[in-house]
């Protein structure tokens, strides 16, 4: 009964990991996309640094996919 409620508990801290870096990916995202159409707006040659921008969160949800790759090798779910 106790490991069925581990193998559960980590279950959910891998899905906690995973919506709280899409979550702020989202989050930031939406900051990052409205201030550079701005940007863009007045100056269309920083489109590149304004994709980059807008790519660089991205890599918090990859994170979240790591952390939650690790918690379910180590219980033993994969």
């Amino acid at each position: 009964m106790a490991v069925d409620l581990a193998v559960g508990l980590v279950a959910i801290g891998a899905g906690l990991a995973i919506a709280g870096g899409c979550i702020g990916t989202g989050l930031a995202q939406a900051a990052i996309g409205s201030a550079g159409m701005g940007v863009l707006a007045e100056k269309p040659e920083e489109q590149g640094k304004i994709l980059f921008f807008m790519v660089l969160p991205e890599t918090i949800v990859i994170f979240g996919f790591v952390v939650a790759i690790i918690l379910m090798m180590r219980s033993g779910l994969l």
